[in-house]
């Protein structure tokens, strides 16, 4: 079919591959490729301190922050559940949290836990 206003014979939907009037990626897609792109950037990281020694035999210390999102608490607390742990596992021993604090609970905020704990022998 010939364009009047461009002068071009527009492609037949047929030998194009593509639906005339349509771009390649559908609107649904598009907005499939939208809605991951805001759920990536939500995600966020989380990261921890070190362990230090506290002032009590066998109790330890760790801190553990993460951003983005409404769970970001959940990612921090992860994490320094997950340093407790290893630190306890690497001596043949189990984690005991003794106390825990949580900060942050706005969106889009940093969120962080920190935690004290001791490690016990396994039973």
């Amino acid at each position: 079919m010939f364009n009047t206003v461009s002068g071009r014979k527009r492609e037949d939907a047929a030998t194009s591959g593509v639906p005339s009037g349509r771009s390649p990626l559908s609107r649904r897609a598009r907005g499939a490729v939208a809605a991951i792109v805001a759920c990536a950037s939500l995600v966020g990281c989380a990261s921890s301190s070190d362990v230090v020694a506290t002032g009590k035999p066998n109790t330890y210390a760790v801190a553990a922050s993460a951003t983005g999102g409404r769970l970001a608490w959940a990612r921090a607390h992860e994490q320094a559940m997950n340093q407790a742990r290893d630190y306890c596992e690497r001596r043949g021993m189990q984690t005991s949290v003794t106390m825990e604090t949580v900060s942050g609970v706005q969106t889009m905020t940093e969120h962080g836990s920190s935690m004290n704990f001791e490690c016990h022998p396994k039973f």
